[in-house]
């Protein structure tokens, strides 16, 4: 979705965190990881200093991009167009946007003198999204708290151009992380993180500087892991822990049915065939989503407590191998085996990935030559020819 001219005024704002990923051009299951005490990013946003106009904040700006053009009327088509905009909905008393000329985009502008009602607000509204099933919302924000002001860019690039300054960019999704070498700063907020790293799927983002781990350069005892430990892979000891793991944020199972019966549909076509769950070695086998009936099967994925990895991947390999011997492809409708230790999904959403991916589970991947780019998890499958990674090849 993108901003719309419809909206109402306290949709506009609350359209900061859709606007940080339906816009961009789109990786721990814990909080953003603040500092352990206050810092200056977190001080400076009650800074006495602070721009006290738009125009202030336009010439703040344009120390670190272009920001050209400023406009505040309602009518100014580079605004999301609200009928009744009222001081004080999240904090915020003035609006504008200014054209980042370079980047070919635009920066909305909004003037904050209550910095900490506008990240409850952001932080409510993002947990109101995860509640109805968005999970990767706020995984790419681009929302950026500057010192009394809030800006929004279109632009990825603007903002990376940004944050390399004294501005940082607000996540409080549970499953946003900051790779090693970037800032992680305190807001006035609980559950919420500020950072200068910029995350995206476009290839637009802050570089990610942690070297990747190739698993066929590395030592016997930890195979494919980093040289100080492994990021570690999730588990559950039963059904109910692994529902808990993954419910509701990052894979629906309001309807989950246990199951050793094989359930598939012409949508979704399970990674475990029909010789059955413990021919795979998966000693509990559970479907989320609607098996069916009235109406068509949908929004299916599978919950599996594994006795025997090293036989579930090996089947796997199988399987993918024989698939991608027909065109080179993966049919659309093949379900993706994500693996822990001793637990595995298999997905069916794309949406669902980014956030199992923060979970550390990785997906196993067995076409032949397959390279991740730097900064991505390659490590070691328990069957060979494989790895396991949280690298997505883009769709062609």
């Amino acid at each position: 979705m993108r901003f719309k001219r419809t909206l109402t005024a306290t949709a506009a704002i609350a359209s900061l965190l859709t606007l940080a990923t339906a816009c961009e051009d789109p990786a721990k299951a814990t909080p953003p990881a603040p500092a352990p005490a206050a810092t200056a990013g977190a001080s400076a946003q009650a800074s006495p200093s602070a721009p006290a106009t738009l125009a202030e904040v336009q010439a703040y700006l344009q120390k670190f991009t272009s920001c050209e053009r400023l406009g505040t009327k309602p009518e100014d088509e580079r605004l999301p167009a609200t009928d009744d905009t009222k001081d004080g909905n999240w904090g915020v008393t003035e609006r504008g946007v200014c054209t980042d000329v370079k980047r070919h985009g635009d920066i909305l502008i909004y003037l904050v003198p209550d910095m900490k009602t506008f990240q409850q607000a952001y932080y409510d509204h993002t947990m109101k999204e995860l509640g109805a099933g968005n999970g990767s919302v706020g995984l790419f924000s681009r929302t950026i708290i500057g010192k009394g002001f809030v800006a929004v860019p279109t632009k990825t690039k603007t903002a990376v151009d940004l944050v390399a300054s004294d501005l940082r960019i607000i996540s409080c999704n549970p499953g946003f992380s900051v790779p090693a070498g970037y800032k992680r700063e305190k807001t006035l907020v609980d559950h919420c993180g500020l950072t200068d790293f910029v995350s995206s799927k476009d290839g637009d983002g802050s570089p990610n500087l942690e070297e990747p781990h190739d698993p066929s350069s590395e030592g016997p005892e930890k195979p494919g892991q980093p040289a100080t430990g492994s990021l570690g892979l999730p588990s559950a000891g039963s059904m109910a822990e692994l529902k808990k793991l993954v419910h509701p944020y990052y894979v629906d199972c309001t309807q989950i049915t246990v199951t050793d019966e094989h359930v598939q549909s012409i949508d979704y076509m399970p990674v475990v065939d029909r010789e059955g769950p413990y021919a795979w070695g998966v000693k509990e086998r559970a479907v989320c989503g609607q098996l069916g009936g009235a109406q068509r099967a949908h929004n299916l994925n599978w919950l599996d407590l594994v006795s025997d990895m090293k036989t579930l991947q090996t089947k796997a390999k199988a399987a993918q191998l024989a698939d991608l011997k027909d065109d080179g492809r993966i049919l659309l409708t093949q379900t993706k085996l994500l693996v822990g230790t001793n637990i595995a999904l298999e997905v069916n959403h794309e949406a669902n990935l980014n956030g199992l991916y923060q979970l550390q589970f990785l997906s196993l991947n067995c076409e032949p030559g397959f390279s991740a780019p730097a900064g991505y998890r390659v490590e070691r499958a328990q069957v060979d020819g494989c790895v396991l990674t949280n690298f997505e090849r883009p769709k062609s």
